[in-house]
């Protein structure tokens, strides 16, 4: 076997189908695009989406715009008041104890506390995400705030 001997396996290659010159070679006239109409014309055709007039699917299902950011955090949340009323004073406040108390259904991203309501005791509160309002609230009954 030489070089000049290689050939393709049978059936690998294909002819390049030129339309468009000649009736003789089968895909001439009007060179496979059918008789007139818009999709037979120079750059006829219609936009992505189009259905002929009719309201499209992406514009009759308003719910469907946008898009999800797959970078997003989403945080299960318990309030300063929840805290006050579960929890002793000096208590060590973790994302293991908000779930077994039954503050927090599923942990998700993480934990995030928020400011709502007043806290008289003070506790050491861990958690992944703290709001301000809920970092002063814990700071200034005496508690400490331990990010995750």
């Amino acid at each position: 076997m030489r070089l000049n001997d290689l050939r393709p396996a049978p059936g690998s290659t294909h002819k390049r189908k030129r339309v468009g010159r000649g009736t003789g070679s089968g895909h001439g006239t009007s060179a496979g695009r059918g008789t007139k109409g818009q999709k037979a014309r120079t750059s006829g055709g219609v936009r992505p989406g189009f259905e002929g007039g009719q309201t499209p699917l992406h514009r009759r299902l308003p719910q469907r715009r946008g898009f999800k950011n797959i970078t997003r955090k989403e945080y299960a949340v318990v309030n300063i008041d929840d805290l006050e009323e579960r929890f002793e004073a000096g208590t060590e406040v973790t994302p293991e104890l908000l779930i077994a108390g039954g503050l927090v259904k599923k942990m998700k991203d993480g934990i995030k506390v928020l400011g709502d309501g007043e806290l008289t005791k003070s506790l050491k509160v861990k958690a992944h995400k703290f709001s301000k309002t809920a970092e002063e609230k814990i700071l200034a009954a005496g508690g400490s705030v331990e990010v995750l």
